[in-house]
C-alpha cells in the first residue's frame, strides 16, 4: 500500500504543479492524469489517494499557505513552483492525514523534491517541513524522541 501512496503523491505533486501554473479546472487536470494512466491497472488506492491529495490542497490552500508562511524565507507564491507544490502537498498531509507518520510524509516529500526539484531543493523542503511538523504534530514528535532516548 505504501508504494500505492508514493505513486499517488508523485501524480498529485505533478497535478498540483500543473494547477499552479495553468489555473485549469481541477476536474480537467484530474481526468488528464487518470486518462494518461498514471496509475496501475486496478489500483484504486492510488487513484483515490491522488484525488484526495489533489483536491485537498486547493480546498485548504489558505490554511496551508498561512502555515507555510511562518517558516519560509519569502512569500509562498515566490517559491519555485515545483518546491511550492511539494511543500503544499506535504503540509496538507501533515495537517489532514493524521494516520500517516510525519517522518513518512517528510521522507516522501524529500524524495519528490529529489525527483522533480532543483539540485539541493530537498534540503530546503526538509528544513521547512521539519518546522511544520514540530508545530502541527508536537505530541507525535515528543513520543518519537522519548522512544529514542
Amino acid at each position: 500500500m505504501s508504494n500505492s501512496k508514493t505513486n499517488a503523491r508523485k501524480a498529485a505533486v505533478q497535478a498540483i504543479y500543473q494547477w499552479q501554473i495553468t489555473g485549469q479546472n481541477l476536474n480537467l487536470i484530474e481526468q488528464y492524469f487518470i486518462d494518461e494512466q498514471f496509475f496501475s491497472e486496478g489500483e484504486d488506492v492510488q487513484r483515490t489517494y491522488f484525488s484526495e491529495l489533489f483536491h485537498g490542497v486547493p480546498q485548504n490552500l489558505i490554511a496551508i499557505d498561512e502555515l507555510l508562511s511562518g517558516f519560509v524565507d519569502r512569500e509562498v507564491d515566490a517559491i519555485d513552483p515545483v518546491e511550492r507544490a511539494v511543500l503544499r502537498l506535504a503540509t496538507y498531509e501533515l495537517l489532514y492525514a493524521q494516520d500517516t507518520p510525519y517522518k513518512v510524509i517528510i521522507n516522501e516529500a524529500i524524495n519528490l523534491a529529489k525527483d522533480f526539484g532543483a539540485d539541493g531543493s530537498h534540503r530546503y523542503i526538509n528544513g521547512i517541513l521539519d518546522k511544520v511538523a514540530q508545530k502541527q504534530r508536537p505530541d507525535e514528535i515528543k513520543v518519537k524522541i522519548q522512544k529514542e532516548s
